[in-house]
């Protein structure tokens, strides 16, 4: 099979990422299609990749740029020519899930989530620092690109999710049944020490929807140490509001990320999230997790299993969760044995089957051998 990858976005690094880029390795050679790439925000690894970006690229591939440009992705996604491919595999949360394809050619995308702008509006922009005139104007934006991702949808030929939360979103604004397969780590890249430092970690892009501000306030009252540790548009916001026991890093190497993950107290991951592989890596590296108890969370951890939850999104909530939590009450080799299904070897086994098993049924249904509906994931 000739297969092309395609991805929202590279400019800037996140759990989207990672699965795109463990694509890459599973079908080594294939080229990766994108709206915009800034190789100076994005891991060396995209160097050795055939990155083919869309006409957006002259006009600014940065973070900053391309958030302007947010009428123009459906254009670029569906002017990308997919006639010479027998399969294509997308790797979307907003925008790539839109291209359009032939008969011929088979489309299976892999929904992180429904693109949250369109279809959790208000939840999305709750706690962003929006002005006047963008209130008064992005909802008529996001109201012509909701009608768009609909339609985009409904081209797709099978949707694998990647978390039964993520599934039952398709199912309720899509109208379209998934197959659930969990977004992989690489288990064997993280390892434990018994160092310890005393700082707490957050660790995800800053953005207002992960309510990385709930951390941030809660050590602040606790006049505990908490790390944090990457970049997004919420930065300024956070660090504004952050006291004196709280540091951030910006952002860092992978290298220094599983340094922070293995030496920390507990990550906090205050956020509802359509899954998280940060939850995952943390555990892989023999740390346990303090979440909220949301989305994602509830499908990958497990309360005094992998660390505890706390049961409202508020920093009271958080605090009082902390007071009673023992870091040290988790044995490594234990949290690394809860996150071993999550290997990326699993992830690439079951993707292969997944992509022979619905190009086998196109192939049957065409021939009129095989009644129509979703692929089940062969185990």
């Amino acid at each position: 099979m000739k297969i092309a990858l395609v991805h929202d976005y590279l400019n800037q690094e996140g759990g989207a990422e990672r699965v795109a880029r463990v694509f890459c390795l599973t079908y080594p050679g294939s080229p990766l299609y994108t709206s915009v790439y800034d190789p100076a925000c994005m891991d060396p690894f995209w160097r050795t990749v055939d990155v083919r970006t869309s006409f957006m690229q002259p006009l600014g591939p940065s973070l900053r740029v391309a958030k302007v440009l947010l009428p123009l992705y459906p254009l670029a996604f569906e002017a990308f020519d997919f006639s010479a491919y027998d399969v294509v595999l997308s790797s979307s949360s907003t925008f790539a899930k839109g291209i359009i394809t032939g008969p011929d050619t088979y489309h299976i995308c892999y929904c992180h989530s429904p693109a949250r702008f369109a279809w959790m509006y208000h939840d999305y922009v709750a706690q962003m620092a929006l002005g006047r005139i963008e209130r008064a104007l992005l909802p008529a934006v996001v109201a012509r690109l909701r009608v768009w991702d609909y339609a985009a949808a409904q081209r797709v030929d099978a949707f694998l999710a990647n978390s039964h939360n993520t599934a039952r979103r398709i199912a309720k604004f899509y109208r379209r049944a998934a197959t659930m397969l969990h977004p992989p780590i690489d288990v064997s890249s993280f390892h434990p020490t018994t160092r310890r430092e005393p700082y707490f970690l957050v660790l995800a892009r800053l953005q207002a929807y992960k309510r990385i501000d709930v951390a941030v306030d809660a050590f602040n009252r606790l006049r505990w140490p908490l790390l944090v540790v990457g970049t997004g548009p919420d930065a300024a916001r956070l660090r504004s509001h952050a006291g004196p026991t709280v540091r951030f890093t910006g952002r860092v190497s992978d290298v220094q990320a599983r340094h922070y993950m293995r030496s920390c107290q507990a990550l906090i991951w205050p956020g509802d999230e359509d899954l998280g592989l940060t939850p995952l890596e943390v555990l892989a590296s023999g740390r346990p997790v303090v979440a909220y108890r949301a989305g994602g969370a509830m499908e990958t951890l497990v309360d005094g299993v992998t660390g505890t939850f706390f049961e409202r999104q508020t920093p009271e909530a958080l605090v009082a969760a902390l007071r009673t939590f023992d870091p040290e009450a988790y044995e490594p080799t234990a949290l690394r044995a809860h996150v071993a299904e999550f290997d990326v070897s699993v992830f690439q086994q079951r993707l292969r089957q997944f992509v022979e098993a619905s190009v086998q049924r196109q192939r049957d249904h065409a021939l009129g051998d095989v009644a129509s509906g979703p692929v089940a994931l062969p185990r």
